[in-house]
């Protein structure tokens, strides 16, 4: 079995090579610095609207796929703001505009990552919105390999990849 005639489906480790650039042709992500990236097809693990392009493709295929913000990382939103007081930082945290910051959805006990907007004596703004909301994308890609998946993969629902795996 050389997994030549699979194509791209759901429960399927699918690897690509890709790069990512926004309207403006600025590359913002591209597998050329880490190697294919490496997926679990129809587990939500990337963006749907690059999920949903990539069905039916095969292993050597090349394709150029736009994905609307919609599909992508949600339309940017205005109220994406929050303000959060000084003490819930560490001190010996330096906080700058723009830092990337893991928070933690209080409701959902969701990681999400926000960006610092600004520093105020009263706290910090935080922009809860993903930093390419409301951008459309232009991906790249080339599908590099197409596998079943293991059993172990379908229950943990992502791809283990090649021992990089993150442990939960």
């Amino acid at each position: 079995m050389n997994g030549k005639n699979l194509v791209v489906s759901d429960d399927m480790v699918v690897r690509i090579e890709y790069t990512l650039t926004l309207a403006d042709g600025e590359v913002v992500d591209s597998s050329a610095a880490e190697g294919p990236l490496e997926y679990l097809q129809g587990h939500g693990e990337i963006i749907p609207g690059l999920e949903a392009a990539l069905f039916g493709m095969s292993v050597g295929e090349e394709k150029e796929i736009v994905v609307t913000p919609d599909l992508a990382y949600g339309e940017y939103d205005p109220d994406g703001y929050q303000l959060l007081p000084l003490d819930a930082f560490d001190d010996d945290v330096e906080l700058e505009p723009g830092m990337a910051l893991d928070l933690v959805d209080e409701e959902t006990g969701e990681e999400i990552e926000a960006f610092i907007a600004e520093i105020r004596p009263d706290g910090i703004v935080v922009d809860t919105n993903h930093w390419l909301a409301g951008e459309t994308l232009h991906f790249k890609v080339k599908i590099v390999g197409v596998r079943p998946a293991l059993p172990e993969e379908l229950e943990h629902g992502h791809a283990h990849g090649d021992g990089h795996e993150h442990h939960h």
